[in-house]
């Protein structure tokens, strides 16, 4: 029988505002942050060579999310075992990609280059999405609700990690235990779940010397300030000079140079520097009530799928956040985690963008519309 139209209700403009706020403020750090190694890198010789293509995956971003506002969720169900397969595809592809820095995370499609990793993030979310509503009350069986989810999650962190990418495998575990708690997975599962997973982290931190280098930094990143201390401490840098206030946007002094690549991974220590402790709470509220609109959508959602492909992709973003700003504080060890909507990047940019109009779309389709 043919599904009926479903007729869909205003998004919730809150986190519409929230996301292109984040957007927008990734644009400009990403140009302040990226201007001065742009114009001096021989290879660029442009200071606006960064924010030109930040610009496009922006361009991009918004009209996926715009196209994902309008396409009712439902409709992910029937092409999720298709999308699987494709990005089950391009993580394998990926392996056989050229290595950057010893990791094989990037395939070079000439015009553009493709992270499968930030696909592969929201493929997990929907097919663990229909599998939990699939399996209804079973969730609550550690053999038949945990394990076969754990699995699909594991799968897709295993090849993620054959990247040499355990920060990004990380992210989609915990993503993949949030989404099974919020499900209603019993409480002793969870805490099981997350020892295991604990205890395999600890494994593959042992197993790979440059994990064991980055971890022994992180407790003191002064033994060693020229190698793996560096960035924490050039971060630290950051942080402290900033103060109250800032020394002001485009003024940074460790984007000359003294930050690796500033506009990536480490561009929350720019935000620190230029915009001062001002900026960076600035920056985390804004999260918190992406945080706080992402649960009420959830909370709201007009079935178990809607919910729980809402939570999912609330977490991706959350706990990318909470890891990014943790690492540039020294709060944990270093690891490459990008800022959400504000890092540099095409690949995290549009995917995020489109998943955010999954979301919004989720939010058209509520039992309550009264706001909470």
């Amino acid at each position: 029988m043919k599904r009926p139209k479903v007729k869909m209700g205003q998004i919730d403009f809150t986190l519409f505002a929230i996301v292109m706020l984040l957007v927008s403020v990734g644009v400009v750090m990403v140009y302040s942050a990226s201007s001065y190694s742009a114009f001096f890198n021989p290879n660029y010789n442009d200071s606006m060579y960064f924010l030109k293509k930040q610009l496009m995956w922006t361009l991009l971003g918004t009209i996926a999310m715009i196209i994902a506002i309008r396409v009712d969720y439902h409709k992910y169900r029937k092409y999720t075992n298709l999308m699987m397969i494709i990005t089950f595809a391009l993580l394998v592809i990926v392996l056989f990609s050229k290595p950057i820095n010893g990791a094989r995370r990037w395939i070079d499609l000439k015009v553009v280059t493709l992270q499968p990793s930030e696909l592969a993030k929201y493929m997990v979310v929907l097919i663990l999405a229909r599998s939990i509503d699939n399996k209804g009350e079973l969730i609550n069986s550690f053999s038949k609700g945990i394990i076969p989810n754990l699995f699909i999650g594991s799968v897709f962190a295993g090849m993620i990690l054959l990247e040499k990418n355990l920060s990004i495998a990380s992210v989609v575990m915990i993503v993949t235990l949030a989404m099974l708690f919020a499900a209603g997975a019993k409480w002793r599962h969870v805490i099981f779940t997350l020892l295991l997973m604990f205890a395999a982290g600890v494994g593959f931190t042992l197993i790979e010397p440059y994990r064991m280098k980055r971890l022994m930094s992180f407790r003191n990143p002064w033994a060693d300030p020229l190698d793996t201390g560096y960035q924490l401490i050039q971060s630290l840098y950051a942080l402290g000079s900033g103060g109250i206030l800032g020394v002001g946007l485009g003024k940074s002094r460790q984007k000359c140079y003294y930050i690796p690549e500033p506009h990536n991974d480490f561009i929350f220590s720019i935000i620190a520097e230029e915009l001062g402790l001002i900026g960076c709470i600035f920056v985390i509220t804004l999260y918190i009530i992406f945080i706080w609109r992402g649960i009420l959508v959830s909370l709201r959602a007009k079935d178990v799928y809607g919910s729980i492909l809402a939570i999912g992709i609330t977490s991706i973003i959350a706990i990318q956040a909470v890891i990014n700003i943790a690492v540039v504080s020294g709060s944990m060890p270093v690891t490459g985690v990008p800022l959400p909507f504000i890092s540099y990047g095409g690949s995290s940019l549009i995917f995020n963008m489109f998943a955010m109009g999954i979301l919004l779309n989720i939010s058209r389709q509520t039992r309550n519309k009264s706001d909470i």
